[in-house]
């Protein structure tokens, strides 16, 4: 293992970073009352490039139930700037507080006017094509593990989480905001995210 590799482990309020994964396992354990599962030892520090997994990565996020690395590519090509869409419309779907990528599936198949979500499902990045718009959770977690790592751009940046048919969650990564009095019809930082399971 690398001297910079950390393990992280990351439930609700609870967040366990050492470089002795076994550290990491044993406390997890003993504080959710079950035993994870071992993660890879090659998993790279929050923040820093996953060689082969398409971007950064950004910790590891409990999921509704299901913990899983989140993946932010770098690059200028890994963001633009577009209308959240679907102005006046509000979907049945796309509203997971924690799934964004079950957000962006509802927001693809319902038709062509949601040019944000749109953009991150087509992204590809090392052969990966399993990008999504991140939810307002996956949204908040990333801003607090890798917020001030310069992995974003201090703007707003649109989640798959709607809130009404004028109005979807966004979030500040200049001031930490997560604000859901957005209107879709408004352009904001649309950035692609991926998860890899555990």
């Amino acid at each position: 293992m690398q001297t910079n590799q950390l393990t992280t482990y990351t439930r609700g309020d609870l967040m366990i970073s050492s470089p002795d994964e076994s550290v990491v396992l044993k406390l997890a354990s003993l504080a959710i009352g079950v035993t994870p599962t071992a993660a890879a030892s090659d998993i790279p520090a929050v923040g820093e490039i996953w060689p082969g997994e398409g971007g950064v990565n950004g910790g590891l996020f409990p999921g509704d139930g299901k913990p899983y690395y989140l993946i932010v590519p770098t690059g200028a090509d890994a963001e633009g700037e577009f209308e959240w869409g679907g102005y006046g419309n509000e979907l049945n779907g796309a509203k997971s507080a924690w799934d964004g990528r079950a957000n962006t599936d509802d927001l693809i198949a319902a038709d062509d006017s949601y040019p944000a979500a749109q953009f991150c499902a087509a992204f590809e990045r090392e052969g990966h094509k399993d990008f999504h718009l991140m939810s307002r959770r996956e949204a908040s977690f990333l801003e607090i593990t890798i917020g001030d790592k310069d992995v974003f751009s201090k703007r707003y940046h649109w989640t798959s989480s709607q809130f009404s048919a004028y109005n979807a969650y966004r979030m500040d990564f200049e001031d930490g905001w997560l604000s859901r009095y957005d209107a879709k019809g408004d352009e904001r930082v649309a950035r692609p995210v991926r998860r890899r399971f555990i």
